[in-house]
């Protein structure tokens, strides 16, 4: 009776959520602060265009859905470095751990760092600069829980910290995130069981907060105050802005090629998977995107991956409103260190097209023990 209430109120939750989904309003594009909170920094999932919300696994969970988190077997850790928009001389760090807490639950934190380089320091009466540099620096933390509810249900929560700041200004705030992803169990393997892990649905709802606003020495000039012309500091107030919140919707399907029985372990294994996936995103702020994406693994030792992400009047150039054309593509090379374990280290590496600039490339490290 009890995972009978857990599948109905998970069910209930996405159709709540597709009520929803479309209530974002291209007007308001430019209107929110934090836009970083965007980005995901991570190789594997950027490689599919992040269409794998439903059915992405591990700590890189926590960018697309917190929920897959749980699958988190003992512990986990990666680190990546993002060159973003190649040629503006932005690069990102990220790196992350998760820990498997009691039977079913995980604990995940991560740090995501973007760097701008040394930008030279301008004035009204010096222009060229040539008098300093300085170093904005934009900082967001995620600690997250995630737990499994059931053999089909998993469900987690995030709590994010912002922080941006320059030489004299600094903006600083917090944003929530939640995830859901249901396993269906349909299909059918050679020992006529079940594949439950095959269809995946998830939903997530993201960077959910109050609003920010700056503050610091960069607001405030000195001036003369009639009429003694008294000096005195004048300080302006900047106006509060919201954070980029939105809802996705994802599915997935694995598809298990040559399969062969392993009667010892009474288990099925295969060399070659290939999984579809679909995502929509629904921005507050920004045009709604569509998520397609398609990876192969060879014994998941090689995986090869691709997508795309379409969203309104991104295929003209007259049309489109971001620097993104839509197509992404990926690898990674996962090498066992324990089998009894499963213990296993791995390289990773994506590509976004951009125009203009030279793209976007993600490379990181996994380990999973």
């Amino acid at each position: 009776m009890k995972k009978r209430s857990i599948k109905i109120l998970a069910v209930a939750a996405l159709v709540s959520a597709t009520t929803f989904c479309f209530a974002g309003n291209e007007q308001r594009a430019g209107q929110a602060g934090a836009t970083e909170l965007l980005i995901n920094p991570w190789a594997r999932s950027t490689g599919w265009g992040g269409a794998n919300s439903a059915g992405i696994r591990g700590l890189e969970a926590l960018q697309l859905n917190v929920a897959g988190t749980a699958f988190t077997k003992k512990t986990e850790f990666i680190f990546a470095r993002t060159n973003w928009l190649g040629g503006t001389g932005i690069n990102i760090n990220s790196f992350g751990l998760s820990q498997k807490v009691g039977e079913s639950g995980v604990l995940s934190i991560s740090l995501m760092n973007m760097n701008f380089g040394d930008i030279d320091i301008t004035t009204v009466e010096i222009p060229e600069g040539g008098i300093g540099t300085y170093r904005p620096n934009y900082t967001n933390i995620a600690l997250a829980y995630a737990k499994e509810f059931s053999n089909s249900i998993y469900g987690g929560l995030a709590v994010k910290i912002i922080n941006e700041k320059t030489a004299d200004l600094s903006a600083s705030g917090v944003c929530f995130d939640a995830g859901i992803q249901y396993l269906t169990g349909l299909g059918k393997n050679k020992l006529g069981k079940k594949n439950r892990d095959n269809l995946h649905f998830g939903i997530s709802i993201k960077n959910v907060g109050p609003t920010m606003r700056f503050k610091g020495d960069g607001l405030s000039f000195r001036g003369a105050v009639p009429p003694k012309d008294i000096v005195m500091t004048v300080e302006s107030r900047s106006a509060e802005f919201e954070l980029p919140a939105l809802i996705m919707i994802g599915g997935m399907y694995d598809f298990y090629l040559a399969q062969k029985v392993d009667t010892v372990a009474d288990k099925i294994r295969s060399d070659h998977r290939i999984s579809f996936a679909g995502n929509f995103t629904s921005n507050s702020f920004t045009k709604d995107q569509y998520h397609g994406g398609l990876e192969y693994s060879f014994k998941e030792i090689v995986m090869i991956r691709c997508g795309y992400v379409y969203e309104n009047g991104i295929t003209k150039l007259d049309t489109r409103t971001t620097c993104f054309t839509g197509p992404t593509v990926g690898a990674s090379v996962q090498i066992p260190i324990s089998k009894e374990k499963g213990s296993t280290f791995s390289l990773d590496y994506s590509y976004r097209d951009t125009n203009p600039f030279n793209g976007v490339h993600t490379i990181g490290a996994k380990i999973t023990l």
